[in-house]
């Protein structure tokens, strides 16, 4: 009798204790988001003025206001949609990665509706051009007022967030609500690596709230680990940006296809550029004019708040210059810079190229995407600040398929490469054949997600997962 009630009493005593450690961790947990739910909103009001600024001076952050503040569009109701997913593109860059992803999904998943969310309005505009204006709209700031109004409205049975956007509420609330999370073509770069591990504690919560993390690389799923993901959750996908969609051919690809056939000077393209490099491009220009007066540089500023600033300089520089907003296509460009002074052009830009320098890499700010100038065989040059796409730039400097460059040493590359053709055409051979050898991160992608649809019992039995591979 005394064993049998000693045992009932460990049970109870083991009962009670596993009851208050349950507690414990629930109290804790709504104190660290509270918390952090707290230090944000008192840095977003301490910033109100920075951020008023921006959007006066150059219009930034102020279309989508309302619904970064949690209100709901009414384009985005809608009571048909049984099934949703939700798809998070930061920027252009995101959009254009995981376009095809969505493609697929839509392809596999016919019934289901998917929504595409953006912070930046350059990734607004291209994702209402390629999945519908009904289907899109701006990121919520990360407060729970703000994404639980989403997440209460779509009702997403998954949420998918490209690259590196952990945040922290928004992955709480998700799982909260039901919803499976997926970080897809995540990436933890060199410059985020120390804060995401300064605040390892805080974020390792968060990451607990993620059942499936695809990354880039080996390099980049070690990192995820030591930021707190599951280790047996996190997998290596590849990189999506290696499959990204060649660019629907804007207008201005047909003009530039004559101009390349009527002038006889070489065309260089500089894009994604940043404060500091335009002058440094601007100088290699003058030496290149020397030889071929009738070559053309079209540069292309990162951010369209710097169009006129870019633009002032080029008339101060004596340098012949034509601007994509005046320009008409009977104007000539030959001898001079045609400043590219506008959104969603570049990338087709980049197949007439003799040369592409891919900026944000002389000034030391990480770097931009070469693919979409790889994608089109074109000669690559960078600067050597690439950590932002670290893996991507290794692969190609692996198969010498770009050159990196300094300021010192980036009009002697410029000009050796116009004087001999063959070395030319044999780089940007060699960046086309890596583009085609990375390609099946799409495939492997989408296996994933529906995988982890049916663990999380979210496809019905007419819903199942498709062998055709993608």
């Amino acid at each position: 009798m005394r064993l049998g009630a000693s045992m009932r009493q460990n049970r109870f005593s083991i009962h009670v204790a596993c009851r208050f450690g349950a507690s414990f961790w629930r109290s804790y947990n709504r104190s660290v988001y509270s918390l952090y739910s707290l230090l944000l909103l008192l840095a977003l009001v301490m910033s109100a003025p920075w951020w008023l600024l921006e959007m006066l001076r150059h219009g930034k952050y102020r279309a989508g206001l309302g619904e970064r503040l949690g209100k709901v569009p009414d384009r985005l109701r809608n009571p048909a949609a049984a099934n949703t997913i939700w798809v998070h593109a930061v920027s252009v860059g995101e959009v254009l990665a995981i376009s095809r992803v969505i493609a697929e999904l839509e392809t596999q998943l016919p019934a289901w509706r998917i929504v595409v969310s953006t912070t930046t309005d350059t990734g607004q505009k291209l994702a209402r051009e390629r999945f519908g204006a009904g289907n899109v709209f701006y990121f919520p700031i990360d407060l729970p007022f703000a994404v639980r109004a989403y997440l209460q409205a779509l009702g997403p049975k998954l949420l998918v967030l490209a690259e590196s956007e952990f945040w922290p509420n928004l992955l709480h609330w998700a799982r909260l609500s039901g919803a499976a999370v997926a970080v897809v073509n995540a990436r933890v770069s060199d410059r985020s690596l120390p804060r995401y591990l300064r605040f390892r504690k805080l974020l390792r919560r968060a990451l607990q709230n993620v059942q499936l993390f695809l990354a880039q690389s080996e390099e980049d799923a070690r990192r995820l680990i030591r930021m707190g993901a599951p280790a047996e959750r996190v997998q290596v996908s590849g990189n999506l940006k290696f499959e990204v969609k060649p660019p629907v051919r804007p207008p201005i690809a047909a003009a530039f296809a004559a101009i390349k056939r009527e002038e006889n000077g070489p065309l260089l393209v500089a894009g994604s550029t940043l404060d500091g490099e335009e002058a440094m491009l601007l100088e290699m220009f003058r030496q290149v004019l020397l030889r071929y007066p009738k070559a053309v540089l079209v540069l292309a500023p990162r951010h369209p708040e710097r169009f006129d600033v870019v633009a002032s300089l080029l008339e101060s520089s004596g340098v012949r210059c034509q601007q994509r907003s005046q320009w008409k296509e009977e104007m000539p460009i030959g001898g001079g810079v045609f400043l590219l002074d506008s959104i969603g052009e570049l990338a087709s830009l980049y197949e007439f190229a003799d040369v592409a320098f891919v900026g944000g890499s002389l000034a030391p700010r990480g770097g931009h995407n070469v693919l979409e100038a790889a994608q089109f065989g074109t000669p690559i040059l960078v600067g050597p600040y690439t950590e932002n796409f670290r893996d991507i730039v290794d692969v190609f400097r692996d198969a010498d398929a770009l050159r990196v460059v300094t300021a010192q040493s980036l009009t002697a590359t410029v000009l050796q490469l116009l004087e001999d053709p063959d070395e030319r055409a044999a780089l940007g051979r060699r960046a086309f054949e890596v583009m085609r050898s990375q390609r099946g991160a799409t495939g492997r992608t989408v296996s994933a997600l529906l995988e982890l649809l049916s663990q999380q019992g979210a496809l019905g039995q007419t819903e199942m997962i498709s062998e055709r591979r993608v």
